[in-house]
């Protein structure tokens, strides 16, 4: 009896998370389907400038915070925009507590002996984080547009002019550009980022974009019109994605966004493992917040039922993560059943079919690749190797949703950038530099479910139960990789520490020798 209510219940979760999954992997095979059609990228045309007289204002935001190798470059791209200076204020928006501020205020004097108005806003402390800063900023702004940038982004100095045509409708609330990579071939780890945010953006950004349905701003590399931040409720700090929030917020108020797919701004990809996991850990973080908030207001709208059903998916989307390791975790307990009752393993007949959807996440890259204009074929076994990376971080989305409610009010963590371009740079490596992160001990965690997922695929093994035993091989190698990457960037920024307080221990010996042999 007991039996039975266990096999009922695990059915039932089975079926549903098996549904749940196939309706995310059908959405992803959906916009890989609408770019694919479209082929790839084509070149950009040449830029038709406004005249002079329709030119906008435009203020220009940098959020800055302890960015000691990247903030002199962005105030330098930004000060190099072709844009009339009397139409154009920059604002730097520094809440360093580093000399990342010394930096930033040379910049800044340069630029103002241009003729540029450049504002360096300082604030008593980091109230709101981010969102705190781009508010602030909203009571001194004088555009009528905000430009935002990162600090590690490197904008063409056209990048306004060739922006500010799309705001072709008096309800387009922002504009976003796409990301590119000063460091895509810096490492295999940025290699696989730089695949992923190409999907992301070439992919879903752009087939959001194309039928019309929501998107987001993507926090950076963008434009906004300022009426539209105000109509909205401003920046609030009340998610770790305040990007996705207001836009959101936006869309729900009856404004529409465009992407701009030709317009590419390069920016750094985190290069140490730590900083990746930080960074997924925030945005997994945020989305789900978001999602909690804002989806029963996304129902409640008239938007098309579409609309509706895309938001929904789109502000899911990390809790595919969660899906995966609950079925991870109901695995043994299948095969089990699935011995009793032959059919139950395979969802009674329509387990194929809905297997396919672990297809859509290759797909879905793959049709990145080529919508970038690159050799998709060669990137295959990078698309195959992020694919199985990227299930190996179901532990680091869990931790982010569980800390939704065990810690209400964390603080914004930043991705350290450490001014990286190509391994064949002098400066390229970022163990030698600061905002290194400490290691994590999430990785026990990850270990510990890799190694039930082994456990899994034995039991599948031995009941020859095929399916299960590749897709519980394939969560436990994500996760030992996940897991012995980090440890191994860790060994190599402990040992980076060590030679050089070696090497400072050394020097300073070698200098009170002579000074003992001088006297």
């Amino acid at each position: 009896m007991l039996f039975d209510v266990v096999v009922l219940a695990t059915a039932v979760a089975y079926v549903i998370t098996s549904l749940l999954l196939l309706a995310f992997g059908a959405n992803l095979f959906a916009f890989a389907l609408r770019v694919w059609r479209r082929g790839a990228v084509a070149p950009p045309e040449p830029t038709t400038p406004l005249p002079c007289g329709e030119l906008p204002t435009v203020t220009v935001q940098l959020p800055i915070y302890n960015e000691l190798y990247v903030a002199e470059r962005i105030i330098d791209a930004v000060a190099d925009f072709d844009y009339p200076a009397d139409r154009l204020q920059i604002q730097v928006l520094d809440d360093s507590t580093d000399e990342t501020s010394l930096i930033a205020a040379e910049a800044v004097e340069r630029a103002r002996a241009r003729g540029l108005c450049v504002d360096h806003i300082r604030r008593d402390d980091r109230t709101g984080y981010k969102a705190g800063a781009l508010a602030a900023g909203m009571v001194t702004a004088t555009g009528e547009f905000i430009a935002i940038f990162d600090a590690d982004f490197v904008p063409e100095p056209d990048f306004l002019v060739r922006m500010m045509p799309h705001f072709d409708a008096a309800d387009v609330a922002f504009v976003q550009a796409r990301w590119g990579h000063v460091n895509r071939e810096y490492s295999w780890l940025t290699r696989l980022q730089a695949l992923g945010i190409d999907g992301h953006f070439l992919v879903e950004q752009a087939g959001r974009g194309q039928a019309g349905y929501w998107f987001n701003f993507n926090g950076t590399a963008g434009v906004w019109r300022a009426e539209a931040i105000e109509d909205a409720g401003g920046w609030t700090a009340d998610t770790l994605t305040e990007d996705l929030d207001l836009s959101y917020r936006a869309h729900l108020r009856g404004w529409n966004a465009r992407f701009v797919e030709e317009v590419v701004v390069p920016a750094e990809i985190p290069a140490q493992l730590t900083g990746f996991r930080r960074q997924q850990h925030r945005w997994a973080r945020g989305s789900l917040e978001c999602a909690r908030r804002l989806l029963p207001s996304v129902w409640r709208t008239k938007a098309p039922f579409m609309t509706r059903l895309q938001a929904s998916l789109h502000l899911c989307a990390y809790f595919l993560h969660l899906l995966l390791m609950l079925l991870l975790l109901m695995y043994p307990l299948v095969v089990i059943a699935g011995r009793e009752y032959p059919r139950f393993s395979t969802l009674f007949g329509v387990g194929v079919i809905l297997a396919l959807s672990s297809l859509a996440p290759t797909v879905f890259l793959i049709a990145g690749s080529r919508r970038n204009a690159r050799p998709w074929w060669r990137d295959l076994p990078k698309i195959l190797a992020i694919t199985v990376f990227g299930a190996g971080l179901m532990v680091n989305t869990a931790r982010a949703a569980l800390q939704i409610f065990t810690r209400p009010n964390p603080s914004f963590e930043r991705t350290a950038k450490f001014g990286l371009e190509s391994v064949e740079a002098s400066d390229s490596s970022w163990t030698d530099k600061r905002y290194q992160l400490a290691p994590d001990k999430i990785v026990l965690a990850e270990f510990g479910l890799g190694l039930y997922g082994l456990f899994a695929a034995w039991i599948a093994w031995s009941n020859q139960n095929w399916g299960v035993l590749t897709y519980s091989l394939v969560f436990a190698v994500g996760l030992f990789a996940v897991a012995s990457t980090t440890v191994a960037y860790d060994l190599a920024l402990h040992r980076s520490r060590t030679q050089r307080a070696r090497a400072l221990r050394d020097e300073r010996d070698e200098i009170v020798g002579r000074t003992a042999l001088q006297r």
